[in-house]
């Protein structure tokens, strides 16, 4: 009851904002079920989550094919938060439709080479790096655009928008303005590609004032994750 509990409360504060907003748009909550049983992923199925994130895939893989086995859950879309190493790509477009973390052209072509003969597309979106340390995941701002359009026109991918982590000790306002400016900019070259994945348990209320329409909220639902 409590998981239950904690999932409407999330739900209702996330309509509430967008009322206030005067939103009408549609926004996908994600459930992040990292370090989380597969019992309780089950849970979170039947209490009605259909988006569920996971950042890592030792976990994600058997955590997907376990819940399948567990229920019907065609209707169920797994997405794949964390950063990708291009090696791994092959394996996780098996289970998961839409990858928030394309960032670099290993991994873009790792992607194209793991969908080549696939009927079905992957949706994606491009992680950008809002500070200053290289060694963070995502492309430079100033690299967006060129990446967009190679992602653009790879096969078997779809451009979806733009995504980001906020900053530890920083406004997260400050951050998510950012990122709509950055949203508007790819969307002038690129109309469809108008989604933005920001905002987790702390800050999703703020991340859609600022556009969100994919927020990515973990302990706010689940409760305090296994050590």
């Amino acid at each position: 009851m409590e998981l239950a509990a904690r999932l409407r409360e999330v739900d209702e504060a996330i309509s509430s904002k967008l009322r206030e907003l005067g939103r009408v748009d549609q926004v996908t909550r994600i459930v992040v079920t990292k370090n989380h049983t597969v019992e309780l992923a089950l849970q979170l199925f039947e209490l009605g989550v259909r988006d569920f994130g996971e950042n890592r895939d030792q976990e994600a893989g058997p955590k997907a094919e376990h819940l399948a086995e567990l229920a019907d859950t065609s209707e169920l879309n797994w997405h794949f938060v964390g950063q990708l190493q291009s090696n791994k790509a092959k394996r996780v477009v098996r289970y998961a439709s839409t990858i928030h973390s394309v960032d670099r052209q290993s991994l873009l072509d790792a992607l194209v080479a793991a969908t080549a003969g696939d009927d079905k597309s992957i949706d994606v979106f491009l992680q950008v790096n809002l500070t200053e340390d290289e060694n963070r995941g995502g492309v430079n701002p100033n690299q967006l655009l060129p990446m967009a359009e190679q992602v653009a026109s790879a096969p078997g991918l779809n451009l979806l928008g733009v995504m980001a982590v906020g900053g530890l000790e920083v406004d997260p306002r400050a951050e998510f303005e950012r990122v709509a400016a950055l949203s508007a900019m790819l969307v002038r070259e690129h109309p469809s590609a108008n989604k933005i994945s920001a905002g987790m348990s702390g800050d999703y209320l703020e991340a859609l004032e600022h556009g969100a329409t994919h927020l990515r909220i973990g302990t706010a639902i689940t409760g305090k994750r296994a050590d």
